[in-house]
């Protein structure tokens, strides 16, 4: 049932490309395919500007922090400059976005428990 939904949000993302599908395809197939952070971080780099990788990290820790239960307060007051309206578009995202932030972020979540729960032992 889950693979339906991933099939559904693909192909609304692709149809607001504006017939760019096998570009962005291109994209998100070169993204996938990097397993190393570090590799990952050089081609960010290359890609965004300084402001552009500040935002894209702005929205992903205050997503880790929503999903692990913090309030809009304290994501303002850890997330460093992250606007109000950045934080509410984050927030819609993971109850009613495509399901970017939820899955992958909650997958996530749980491996960084299962590591640190390892690490303790």
């Amino acid at each position: 049932m889950k693979e339906k939904k991933s099939e559904k949000t693909t192909d609304i993302s692709f149809q607001n490309t504006n017939n760019k599908s096998e570009e962005s395809y291109e994209f998100y197939k070169v993204l996938s395919s990097i397993n190393d952070p570090e590799e990952m971080r050089l081609l960010l780099e290359d890609l965004c500007t300084y402001k552009e990788l500040e935002y894209l990290v702005q929205r992903l820790n205050s997503a880790i922090m929503l999903l692990k239960g913090a309030t809009y307060q304290q994501v303002g007051e850890t997330v460093d400059n992250i606007s109000t309206a950045t934080l509410s578009r984050v927030s819609r995202c993971i109850k009613h976005g495509s399901g970017g932030y939820s899955d992958v972020l909650k997958k996530y979540i749980e491996m960084e428990n299962e590591t640190n729960a390892k690490n303790n032992s």
